[in-house]
């Protein structure tokens, strides 16, 4: 058996954050790993049981241990999320229970080396999951990591596969356009 530890909470940030009843934004907050029951015990809920969309409503409920200052997580609150915050939160679900960590994987804009991110900080992780020694090192110095200053997952995912996509797209674009006028764009 190996030495290292299971982390089983993750910190996130939501995109938009949740409004409560006193205006209050919330947007800080941990997710712990699902366990069996977690996603077993709601399919017994006759809400559930009549419109199947609730179970991820239920399950977030369950597993989002820290929103902000809020005292309790419920599924009223979840139901009040923005879409993007849902849809953030379902993404770091599936990673954190799928692999066991919050890692993107995404590609150097300039040699299209994949590696992987961890989502909230941006920064390079090793095949363990570790943090890269240089990655930490380039954070000490004063670099922001992947993609600049990272606000949410698409930051960081346009910081790499994205961005390559745009430079592709842009150099299709110009090759059709040169040989269309028989001119190079500029």
């Amino acid at each position: 058996m190996t030495g290292g530890t299971l982390q089983t909470e993750f910190e996130f940030t939501l995109p938009q954050g949740y409004v409560d009843d006193e205006g209050t934004l919330h947007k800080e907050g941990r997710m712990r790993l699902a366990t069996a029951a977690d996603e077993i015990e709601p399919l017994q809920t006759p809400r559930v049981q009549s419109n199947s969309s609730y179970l991820t409503l239920v399950l977030l409920s369950r597993v989002i241990t820290e929103l902000g200052d809020l005292e309790t997580i419920d599924i009223s609150v979840i139901e009040d999320l923005f879409v993007s915050d849902l849809e953030y939160l379902q993404a770091l679900y599936e990673r954190i229970n799928n692999q066991g960590r919050n890692a993107i994987e995404t590609a150097c804009p300039e040699c299209g080396e994949r590696f992987e991110v961890d989502a909230e900080s941006g920064a390079h992780l090793t095949t363990d999951g570790a943090s890269s020694p240089m990655a930490q090192a380039g954070r000490d110095a004063g670099a922001t990591g992947v993609g600049g200053d990272l606000d949410g997952i698409g930051a960081i995912d346009s910081s790499g596969l994205e961005a390559t996509e745009r430079h592709a797209a842009s150099a299709e674009s110009n090759d059709s356009e040169e040989s269309a006028s028989g001119n190079p764009v500029e």
